[in-house]
């Protein structure tokens, strides 16, 4: 587990560094990356992917708001929630940030050969896969 988590840790400040100078958050790059190419997200689809709490996301978006990078909109099916949408602004800003950083990610890859890659892929789904068992199983214990 140590491993994994100072893996984590050396990807988040490796990327974090670049985003930062960018001109963003990490948690402003994560919504407008993931708001990118969509029709927008209520709030809980954006907070499920982005893994961001929703206490956090709120502030992360106003800010976003105030920047005019985002707008909330009505949601067109359910009156009791919104949808968070990239402005146009917003889209230029996804198109400025987000292949850039790709390519940035990426350059930590280029001393790994292709099976090297895929046998990581592998590990990783592997070692995923047995955490969602184990909650599965849990959660499966606590309604028994």
């Amino acid at each position: 587990m140590r491993e994994l988590v100072r893996c984590y840790q050396a990807f988040e400040q490796y990327s974090a560094a670049h985003i930062r100078d960018m001109g963003l958050t990490p948690a402003q790059f994560d919504v407008i990356a993931t708001l990118g190419n969509t029709e927008g997200m209520t709030f809980k689809e954006l907070g499920e992917k982005t893994l961001i709490t929703k206490g956090t996301l709120t502030g992360v978006v106003d800010r976003l708001v105030e920047k005019g990078l985002v707008a909330r909109k009505d949601h067109p099916c359910d009156a009791r929630c919104f949808k968070v949408v990239l402005t146009r602004a917003g889209e230029r800003e996804f198109l400025r940030v987000f292949e850039p950083h790709v390519e940035h990610v990426g350059l930590a890859f280029e001393r790994l050969s292709g099976d090297e890659i895929k046998l990581m892929i592998e590990k990783l789904q592997t070692l995923r896969q047995q955490f969602e068992a184990a909650r599965r199983a849990n959660e499966e214990a606590e309604t028994t």
